[in-house]
């Protein structure tokens, strides 16, 4: 019984791999595409809708998580998801005005490389039991640079959207209500612009210790 639970749950996450790295290798392809033919300005329109099922298609690794079914602690799967996803939907879906901005384009490009690289990763590593070493040194390498380029694209854009979340007052919830009580969306982004401060730096020291003790690992391996 153990051994067919486990052959479910290879399945599951090979086929779950396969069809998010299909969803970020057509970000890659429709960004650079978009990029050399029309400019940055067109990046977004043209990477829409498969950003936005990739990406929300993360949501399922939280639940990965909380159940066991990979390793990857809560702790550091849930501010990364989280934060994509507030720029996904609560910057770039909500505010159109963001959209053309270059930073759009170092977004994507960051997000999707880094995404093709990690579930190609796992996506071999459950269907054939382990990935090539150069697909490991990959997967714990590239954000070196890719987690910089991604981290400042991100803050960026919420920080170029600001004065349209002010203006607007999209999402806003003025008192009095019944339920009295106010939200307001402009200071609730400024409020995470100040959460990327502490927070990048300690998921990078995360992933730096991750990359220390897998690269060690193969090499003794």
């Amino acid at each position: 019984m153990a051994g067919f639970l486990s052959g479910i749950r290879s399945l599951y996450l090979s086929v779950y791999n396969w069809a998010v790295f299909y969803g970020w290798f057509q970000v890659l392809y429709l960004a650079i595409k978009t990029l050399k033919e029309y400019g940055h300005e067109q990046v977004y329109d043209a990477v829409e809708r498969p950003l936005q099922l990739a990406q929300t298609a993360a949501i399922l690794e939280i639940l990965h998580s909380l159940v066991g079914l990979v390793r990857s602690p809560v702790s550091a799967t849930l501010p990364q998801i989280a934060s994509r996803l507030y720029v996904t939907w609560g910057i770039l879906w909500s505010f159109p005005e963001a959209r053309s901005h270059v930073l759009v384009s170092s977004l994507v490009i960051s997000w999707s490389i880094t995404e093709i690289i990690r579930y190609s990763f796992f996506g071999l590593k459950e269907t054939f039991g382990a990935p090539p070493s150069w697909l490991l040194w990959l997967r714990y390498s590239t954000f070196l640079v890719l987690y910089p380029t991604g981290i400042t694209s991100e803050v960026g854009l919420i920080y170029i959207a600001l004065p349209y979340m002010k203006a607007s007052e999209k999402y806003c919830l003025r008192m009095p209500n019944k339920w009295n009580f106010s939200f307001d969306y402009f200071y609730g982004a400024v409020l995470v612009l100040g959460i990327y401060v502490p927070g990048s730096p300690h998921l990078y020291t995360y992933m730096l210790g991750q990359r220390k003790k897998a690269l060690s690992k193969a090499k003794t391996a």
